[in-house]
C-alpha cells in the first residue's frame, strides 16, 4: 500500500511546533527528490494508462478470436453436414440408376409382351381373311339355291362384313403395337446400360452430370474442411497467445503500478519533511475543503436536516434513460445545497485545477462540479464528459479517493479526455468524517 503522510487533524485551539527547517543543502536536495518522483509519476502513469489500453485492446482481441473461432467451428461442422449430405445424394442417384435399370428390365419385358400381342393381332387378322373366303363362298351358293337360300345368303353377307370389321380393328391393333413397340424399345435402349460403354442416352447422361456435380461439391466440402481443420488449429494458437498476452500485460500492470505508488510514497515523503512542494497547496486545499464538508454534514445531523442513515445510504437506486448510468439516493438533495459552496470555491484556486469533488465510500458523486453537472442530451460521448453527477466512479483512484482514511492520499493517474485525448494529472485527496464516522473524500484533481 502507499506510505501515507503521518499527520493528524487537529483543533484549531491546539498548537503544534512546526518541523525543523531543513538545512539549505538538504532542502534542496529534498526539493530535487520530489521533483524528481513527480516526473517519475507522470511517466510511470503515463506508460501504464498505456498498458491498460494495450490490456483492453488484447482483452478485445482475444474476444474476437473467440467470436472467430466459434464461427469456424461452425464452418467446419456445416462442410461436415455438406459432406454427408453429398455422399447421400452419391448414394441416392446411385440407387436411381439401380431402379431406372430395373424398370428398363421390366420396359423390355413390356416389348416382349407387346410383341406377343402383335403376333396375335397378326392370327387374327389371318382368321377374318379367312372368315370373309367362306362368307363369299356362302353367299355363292346361297344364291345358286335362289329363294331357298336368301337366309343363308343375308347370314354369309353379315358374317363377310365383320370378318371384314375384324380385320381392319387387327391391322389398327397391329400398326398402333407396332408404332408403340418402337417407342419402348427406344426407351428401353435410353435405359439400359452395358458396364465401359460411353452414356450418351440422354437419362444416363444426366445422371452423369448430376453425379459429377455431386462428386464436385463433395471434394470441395473436402477441401473446405480440411482447411477450416488447419484454420482451427491457427486459431486456437492465436487464442493461447493472446490469452498469454494478456496475462503478462496484466502482470506488467501490476508491476507499474508498484512505480507509481513508489513516486506517489516519495512526494509524501518530502511533504513529510515540512519543504514545500509544487503540491502542497493542492494537499493543502484539499484537507480543509474535506473539513469544511464534513461540518457542513455534521451541522445538518445537528439541525435534524438529515439523519446519519439517510446521510450514509449507499442504496444507489437508477436513474432510467440515463446513459452513462446515474444514480440517486436519500442525500442527493442535501449534498447538492451544500457541497458547490466549498467545491465551487477550492475549484477556482488554481487553472490548473480540473475538479474538485466530495464522493461517498463508493465513489459515489451525488453533485459535480457546476461546468460537469450538465443535464444528458442523448450523446453517449458528450454526455460522459460534461454530465459527471450523479455518478460511481469506482476505478482504482475513485475507490482509493474514497475509502482512504489517512491525512491525505496524493495518486498520479492519466484521464481520457475523450476524442483519443489523455491528460496525466495528480489528485489530492483527504478524508471526510462526520461525528468520527468516515463518510467518504475530498478529491482535488490537478494538472501537472
Amino acid at each position: 500500500m502507499i506510505h501515507l503522510f503521518k499527520r493528524t487533524r487537529v483543533a484549531a485551539a491546539d498548537t503544534v511546533a512546526p518541523p525543523a527547517a531543513p538545512a539549505p543543502d538538504l532542502q534542496a536536495a529534498i526539493g530535487s527528490i520530489g521533483k524528481q518522483a513527480s516526473s517519475m509519476g507522470k511517466e510511470a502513469a503515463e506508460v501504464r494508462g498505456q498498458i491498460e489500453d494495450t490490456q483492453k485492446a488484447s482483452g478485445r482481441q482475444v474476444q474476437t478470436l473467440a467470436v472467430l473461432a466459434g464461427q469456424v467451428r461452425q464452418i467446419t461442422k456445416s462442410q461436415d453436414e455438406i459432406s454427408g449430405f453429398s455422399h447421400g445424394s452419391l448414394a441416392a442417384v446411385g440407387r436411381a440408376r439401380s431402379v431406372v435399370e430395373d424398370i428398363g428390365h421390366e420396359v423390355a419385358s413390356v416389348v416382349t409382351s407387346l410383341k406377343q400381342v402383335a403376333q396375335a393381332a397378326g392370327t387374327i387378322t389371318q382368321i377374318a381373311l379367312q372368315t370373309r373366303l367362306v362368307a363369299f363362298n356362302a353367299s355363292v351358293e346361297a344364291k345358286r339355291a335362289g329363294d331357298a337360300g336368301r337366309g343363308f345368303g343375308v347370314v354369309a353377307d353379315a358374317v363377310k362384313d365383320l370378318a371384314a370389321k375384324v380385320e381392319s380393328s387387327s391391322k389398327d391393333i397391329m400398326g398402333t403395337v407396332a408404332e408403340l413397340d418402337g417407342r419402348i424399345a427406344a426407351l428401353a435402349r435410353d435405359i439400359a446400360r452395358q458396364d465401359g460403354e460411353v452414356q450418351t442416352a440422354a437419362f444416363h447422361k444426366a445422371l452423369a452430370d448430376v453425379e459429377a456435380s455431386v462428386g464436385s461439391i463433395t471434394a470441395a466440402a473436402e477441401q473446405s474442411r480440411s482447411i477450416c481443420g488447419a484454420l482451427n488449429a491457427q486459431m486456437a494458437s492465436a487464442e493461447a497467445e493472446t490469452a498469454q498476452t494478456v496475462s503478462t500485460l496484466d502482470a506488467t500492470l501490476r508491476r507499474s503500478e508498484v512505480f507509481l505508488q513508489i513516486s506517489e510514497s516519495l512526494i509524501e515523503l518530502v511533504a513529510e519533511c515540512g519543504i514545500d512542494s509544487e503540491d502542497t497547496p493542492y494537499i493543502r486545499a484539499a484537507t480543509e475543503g474535506a473539513a469544511q464538508i464534513g461540518q457542513l454534514l455534521e451541522d445538518a445531523v445537528r439541525t435534524a436536516t438529515i439523519s446519519t442513515a439517510d446521510l450514509f445510504d449507499e442504496n444507489y437506486r437508477p436513474i432510467r434513460g440515463t446513459n452513462p448510468p446515474q444514480h440517486t439516493t436519500r442525500f442527493v438533495d442535501l449534498a447538492d445545497r451544500l457541497f458547490p459552496q466549498v467545491q465551487e470555491r477550492v475549484l477556482g484556486l488554481s487553472d490548473k485545477v480540473v475538479f474538485c469533488i466530495a464522493v461517498d465510500r463508493n465513489g459515489f458523486v451525488a453533485t459535480h462540479n457546476k461546468k460537469y453537472c450538465h443535464p444528458q442530451r442523448g450523446d453517449l460521448a458528450w454526455d460522459s464528459a460534461n454530465s459527471r453527477y450523479r455518478r460511481i466512479f469506482n476505478d482504482r483512484t475513485g475507490l482509493a479517493s474514497g475509502r482512504n482514511t489517512r491525512p491525505f492520499l496524493l495518486q498520479t493517474y492519466r484521464r481520457d479526455m475523450g476524442g483519443g485525448q489523455f491528460v496525466v494529472m495528480k489528485e489530492a485527496s483527504a478524508p471526510i468524517t462526520v461525528n468520527g464516522r468516515h463518510w467518504g473524500g475530498l478529491r482535488l484533481a490537478f494538472k501537472f
